[in-house]
């Protein structure tokens, strides 16, 4: 099985694949809006996508590391989305109310991750997972940070064949 170098190094590698792949699709009318921040954001989740099923063995340095990237992302999202809807007084206090908000929100899904992950090598090593994975990611794209459906439906394409990257180095793709 390869490590985690290994899963990295090659989401790192591929990407303009992924870019080639998807800006073919566009021509075919698929509505991917590729603009350099969808791009940037896409990389990312891809790159994180390829090593990301290994999220389920608690030894993996991405099991480690995904927490606290989930959480920091729910919150983030909860603070963009709260924004400007709290009125407790000072502009200050306004802010740190959300921010108190989007605190709550990163601290349950710390602890939700935790009591969600399967054992190693089950579910989250599937397409389902790689479908998940991608449907949250353009979730957070869109609804989230507010960018637009075509932007969303990029990185969540992105995140998914990133995940689906793994799965084929494994050489163990299931559906569930």
């Amino acid at each position: 099985m390869p490590n985690y170098d290994t899963h990295v190094l090659s989401g790192i590698v591929s990407y303009p694949l992924a870019v080639a792949l998807a800006g073919f699709l566009s021509t075919q009318g698929v509505p991917f809006k590729l603009t350099t921040v969808a791009l940037v954001l896409g990389y990312a989740l891809y790159v994180l996508g390829a090593d990301l099923p290994d999220m389920d063995h608690p030894n993996a340095l991405i099991h480690r590391g995904t927490k606290p990237i989930v959480s920091v992302l729910a919150g983030g999202a909860t603070y963009i989305n709260v924004k400007g809807t709290i009125n407790v007084g000072a502009p200050w206090l306004n802010t740190t109310a959300e921010w108190a908000i989007a605190v709550v929100v990163a601290l349950i899904v710390w602890y939700a991750f935790t009591w969600l992950m399967p054992s190693h090598r089950g579910i989250v090593h599937s397409l389902l997972f790689a479908l998940l994975y991608g449907a949250l990611s353009f979730l957070l794209v869109e609804y989230g940070l507010g960018m637009s459906t075509g932007e969303g439906l990029y990185v969540g394409f992105a995140a998914f064949t990133g995940y689906t990257l793994h799965l084929v180095l494994d050489g163990e793709i299931s559906l569930t």
